[in-house]
């Protein structure tokens, strides 16, 4: 059975700084209309810095939507055009004031993909050197460093909420397992 959904018009309702937002006439597999409601936003990135000692670098910042602080691994959105890794890069650097000699490419991460086409790349980051933090104008954040085994427990406990940090967690320690990522001790 084919399982794609023809675009019939693109209806765009609001445009924003960060995201778009359309209200799509589509056609079923079974040629049915639909509606689609889509979000549009350029991406993001994350990384995953992981220190000579086997601890994750995290920033814990408020995130508005949800009113509250959240920990996460370093993250920022793409401009569009902008080269994802590259955007990691700076990201790291501008929200840990570290930088690494080795970068590893994770993949990709589609947070909602019922509604909204971001996609997120992620990356792990090794033999960090420290430089300085270089914070946008409108963000504040506290770093701290979660030794890996420790991070894996609270992603399995609930208490890091986060998605992508989640995601990342879990690939990073895998790797680290399997020892296919240069790490602190194995």
């Amino acid at each position: 059975m084919e399982l794609f959904e023809k675009t019939v018009e693109k209806n765009y309702v609001y445009e924003g700084k960060i995201i778009n937002v359309r209200r799509d006439k589509a056609a079923l597999p079974d040629g049915k209309p639909c509606t689609r409601e889509v979000v549009e936003h350029n991406g993001g990135v994350c990384i995953a810095a992981l220190t000579d000692k086997n601890e994750l670098i995290f920033v814990r910042q408020f995130r508005y939507p949800y009113s509250e602080v959240i920990l996460e691994l370093p993250a920022g959105k793409l401009e569009k055009g902008e080269d994802p890794f590259e955007a990691g890069k700076r990201e790291l650097e501008e929200e840990t004031g570290t930088v690494a000699a080795k970068y590893y490419d994770l993949g990709k991460f589609y947070p909602t993909p019922g509604y909204c086409g971001e996609i997120i790349h992620l990356y792990a980051a090794s033999q960090l050197s420290a430089t300085h933090m270089h914070l946008d104008d409108d963000e504040y954040l506290e770093v701290e460093k979660i030794p890996v085994e420790k991070a894996v427990e609270m992603v399995l406990a609930g208490e890091i909420p986060d998605g992508k940090t989640q995601a990342l967690v879990l690939r990073v320690a895998e790797m680290l397992r399997r020892g296919s990522i240069d790490g602190g001790r194995a």
